[in-house]
């Protein structure tokens, strides 16, 4: 792949994932708690994470218009994106009921981890 195609494809992705972040984790969280809700009933838990994530998706939308100029940002995604899908995943295998997370929540933020790692340069060309 070329260095043009894989930014270009890297824009992409960051525009798929910064709108998936702002308005997809929420309905997710509603639809199929058992794969995306780790409190159930009453928490102010679900609206913690989704401002998280809302807000880091509107970062990450910015940083499609050019991604050299948010290599940090985009490395700090993939890096917690691992560090948080390693944690739930420690959690939903030492607790039972947590296991929906393994098909949910938890193989999204590697594939996302995976797929921006994959794309991202490791450092910014001198020009």
């Amino acid at each position: 792949m070329s260095d043009e195609t894989r930014l270009q494809a890297l824009k992409i992705v960051l525009v798929v994932v910064g709108i998936i972040s702002i308005v997809g984790i929420y309905p997710l969280m509603i639809v199929w708690p058992s794969g995306w809700t780790w409190h159930t009933g009453y928490s102010d838990y679900p609206l913690m994470i989704v401002g998280i994530y809302a807000t880091l998706g509107v970062f990450l939308l910015l940083a499609a218009r050019n991604p050299l100029a948010s290599l940090s940002l985009i490395w700090f995604t993939v890096w917690s994106s691992v560090v948080h899908g390693g944690i739930m995943a420690v959690q939903a295998l030492a607790q039972g009921q947590h296991r929906g997370h393994l098909w949910g929540d938890v193989p999204v933020l590697f594939l996302i981890a995976a797929v921006l790692a994959a794309l991202t340069p490791r450092r910014q060309r001198a020009g």
